[in-house]
């Protein structure tokens, strides 16, 4: 069913395309047609990095240059040739995208699936920004990542990918009421679902006896190199968690963990999402750094199936029983401003479409 009348939402594809064409965002070169995914823009880090005592947001009067000449700058690295950015460490790097926003026009950034499932944190910041992962309407200026490997130190180069950004514009958000219709005429999940506030998600903790339900991330493992794929033994990463008598796991403070949902999710072509936070007050965890989900994302011509969210999971400051069922996290969709020319999985190539538990393409299928 048809939600959008107006034009209002995220950007497809095409009109990102257009956007570039028009100087709304400047991108690095022809090499950049790739970036273009069905509703979003991947961004890349530029040539160097700025290893910073701690995060920081600049604040309405300050741009980030200002910022690095105080007492936050610690040391320069050249990404030029490819550097590693250690654990516990925080870097900002330029992006080499920036933008020339019209008045009507914001954007918001999320760190990509691949980031996220090895516990890379990354955010957004503009000059004069008061909020991560938020560019206000009719911004003009450089973009920046903050990076914070957490739990893997990573390799990077200039012209990696760890995050994404979506143009906007109008009302986005489908209200509870628009996604009851949209499931009644094409169901959004593979139960009766929970909406309220957008959709509702749960874990799934339970299997067959000795069946693979998830993975805690080990400690002073190798590095990881962003740009390639499929390299790595996950069992020197990777803690396997398996199904047992009991539907529930004790997430350890400060441990990082990937889960799945038990539901299986579809998001229709003319719609994308988003994996927000629920209330924190259900539970001393964190699920997810990268959230965004594209047109077409577990959406399976002829089939009702579709794909589980993975769930990236971080305990926090005391021990906390997780239980299968247990609610997690939520789906807030989105309206996009136009049909998408290409759809996520079906259209163009994808490493986590129909996904069950998966973790990062970096990784080799566990054996």
């Amino acid at each position: 069913m048809t939600i959008n009348n107006d034009n209002n939402g995220v950007f497809t594809a095409g009109a990102i395309r257009r956007a570039a064409e028009t100087g709304v965002i400047q991108l690095p070169g022809a090499s950049a047609a790739g970036q273009i995914q069905p509703s979003s823009l991947d961004l890349t880090l530029g040539a160097t990095a700025w290893r910073v005592r701690a995060s920081f947001l600049p604040g309405a009067r300050r741009n980030v240059a200002e910022c690095l000449e105080g007492k936050l700058f610690m040391h320069e690295l050249d990404l030029s040739g490819g550097a590693v950015l250690e654990r516990g460490c925080v870097y900002l790097v330029e992006l080499r995208e920036s933008l020339n926003l019209p008045a009507d026009v914001s954007a918001g950034a999320n760190p990509k699936s691949s980031t996220g499932r090895i516990d890379v944190f990354v955010r957004l910041v503009t000059d004069r920004g008061v909020a991560f992962e938020q560019v206000p309407t009719g911004y003009h200026g450089p973009l920046y990542a903050e990076i914070s490997p957490k739990t893997f130190s990573i390799v990077v180069r200039e012209g990696s990918s760890l995050n994404q950004l979506r143009l906007r514009s109008g009302d986005i958000l489908l209200t509870d009421e628009e996604l009851q219709k949209v499931h009644a005429a094409m169901p959004l999940v593979s139960d009766t679902g929970r909406i309220a506030q957008g959709l509702r998600l749960t874990v799934q903790l339970s299997g067959t006896p000795g069946e693979i339900i998830g993975f805690r991330a080990r400690r002073h493992a190798g590095l990881i190199d962003v740009d390639k794929l499929g390299a790595l033994d996950p069992a020197g990463y990777w803690e396997p968690i398996r199904a047992g008598g009991e539907s529930y796991i004790i997430l350890d403070p400060d441990e990082f963990y990937i889960l799945a949902s038990k539901e299986w999710l579809r998001i229709p072509p003319d719609l994308a999402a988003e994996m927000v936070a629920i209330d924190p007050l259900v539970g001393e965890f964190r699920a997810h750094y990268a959230g965004f989900f594209d047109p077409g994302f577990g959406w399976i011509e002829g089939s009702d199936q579709g794909a589980r969210a993975v769930l990236e999971v971080r305990g926090h400051d005391a021990p906390f029983v997780l239980e299968d069922g247990q609610l997690v996290a939520r789906l807030v969709y989105e309206r996009l401003n136009g049909t998408p020319e290409k759809l996520y999985g079906t259209d163009m190539a994808s490493n986590y479409q129909g996904q069950g538990l998966k973790l990062s393409k970096h990784f080799e299928p566990w054996a």
